[in-house]
């Protein structure tokens, strides 16, 4: 059925959609667990994950020594359609940004240094756990969202 002048049909009409959807949300959450097993064996401090706030939401927040990292995971099953890295387009950089930025504010981690890392999960189907690349220093704060930490 096709929507009628605009209207949106319910989710539950697209059962396939649902589905999709459903199957992509336990793959991420899979893959965001695996992250944060590595981040942890590499020698990183979990301060927290899934935060969402008013700037967007944020994978995992770690802790390198000093340093705060905001780490944005990338779960993929093959590199067909590019590799799980290349899904941090500028778009997602300039949200992971904003939302560093609420969470900082929000914190009072003010003046804490503070880097922007991406891991990124090949996981094909079947296997038991993924090739984990870990980009350090992945991107810098976006200047356009205002001032950073």
């Amino acid at each position: 059925m096709r929507p009628v002048n605009g209207e949106r049909r319910p989710l539950w009409s697209r059962p396939a959609d649902l589905l999709r959807g459903v199957r992509n949300k336990i793959f991420g959450d899979r893959g965001e667990r695996a992250a944060v097993v590595f981040l942890r064996r590499a020698g990183l401090k979990i301060v927290a994950t899934n935060v969402r706030n008013v700037g967007g939401e944020i994978d995992v927040i770690a802790r390198d020594g000093d340093v705060l990292v905001f780490v944005e995971v990338k779960t993929r099953t093959s590199a067909f359609a590019g590799t799980p890295a290349e899904a941090v387009t500028a778009d997602k950089r300039r949200r992971l940004t904003r939302a560093a930025a609420a969470e900082m504010k929000r914190r009072r981690w003010h003046g804490r240094r503070c880097r922007f890392d991406v891991l990124a999960l090949l996981w094909p189907e079947g296997e038991g756990s993924p090739d984990v690349t870990h980009y350090r220093h992945a991107f810098e704060a976006d200047d356009s969202v205002g001032p950073f930490a």
